[in-house]
């Protein structure tokens, strides 16, 4: 397995500057502590858990994926590829010239039954007739799914902001007012409100709530209750989580991965 999640013929140098002849299959392993760090890829991808939950993050975006979704990455675009425990990725590379679809941002698609069968036969040892016809059925499947991402925008980690942040990102339910994180830090509630409509385009408290439903998203994409999920992110009440939810992506959270 390459260290940045190049398919093996790209991984020999490291360099991810090759791309594969045809349409390629691999098959990454992934526990707990795996992160393919920033990278591209000189290959279209389709990022897919055929087991487990992906986490993909670009600069502008990130995305939650369980073995329902997968994710079109266009060639070039850099992102960094992690899981939320143990998962097994199973990545599509599509050279360019191959490509069946003309999309230039990351774009989910639903991963049917169908498309997770066809993803593994085109893995395995296939005679160019047989290829062909799999390559042609891959594309028939690529069908968007509508997705509201929840983005987070961290302040500098230098500044006062950039420490709370770093303190709810580890543990989002962690209940201290904006006065007591200013008094944890050394600054005023003022001073530390100021930082955060500066540094992160928002209020303390929309940011922590957004941070809190990004938090969310790992735990129902495995399958936990709302009502556990509501709690470990902070909430005291599955309904408040819900509205929260709704709010901000318009649907529940039962339903965001449906």
């Amino acid at each position: 397995m390459s260290p940045d999640g190049q398919p093996p013929e790209c991984a020999a140098d490291g360099a991810g500057d090759c791309a594969a002849e045809g349409i390629l299959v691999a098959t990454f392993p992934m526990s707990g502590a795996t992160l393919f760090d920033w990278h591209t890829h000189p290959d279209h991808q389709l990022a897919w858990a055929c087991a487990g939950v992906l986490a993909v993050r670009t600069e502008s975006a990130a995305w939650v994926l369980p073995p329902t979704r997968a994710l079109w990455i266009p060639a070039g675009v850099r992102h960094e590829t992690g899981s939320a425990g143990r998962a097994t990725m199973r990545s599509v590379y599509v050279p360019p010239d191959m490509s069946p679809v003309d999309w230039t941002s990351p774009t989910v698609v639903s991963a049917s039954t169908l498309l997770a069968e066809v993803i593994g036969y085109l893995g395995g040892s296939l005679s160019d007739a047989q290829r062909g016809h799999a390559e042609a059925l891959l594309a028939d499947l690529l069908t968007p799914v509508p997705v509201t991402t929840l983005d987070v925008r961290f302040p500098s980690a230098e500044g006062i902001a950039g420490s709370v942040a770093a303190a709810l990102r580890d543990q989002p339910a962690d209940p201290r007012t904006l006065a007591e994180w200013g008094h944890s830090v050394g600054a005023s509630e003022r001073t530390l409100a100021r930082a955060f409509a500066a540094e992160a385009g928002m209020s303390f408290g929309r940011w922590r709530t957004l941070l809190r439903l990004r938090a969310a998203l790992p735990l129902l994409a495995a399958g936990e209750p709302v009502s556990r999920v509501a709690h470990q992110v902070g909430y005291e009440t599955p309904s408040a989580f819900v509205a929260a939810f709704r709010r901000e992506t318009g649907i529940t959270p039962a339903a965001y991965f449906t």
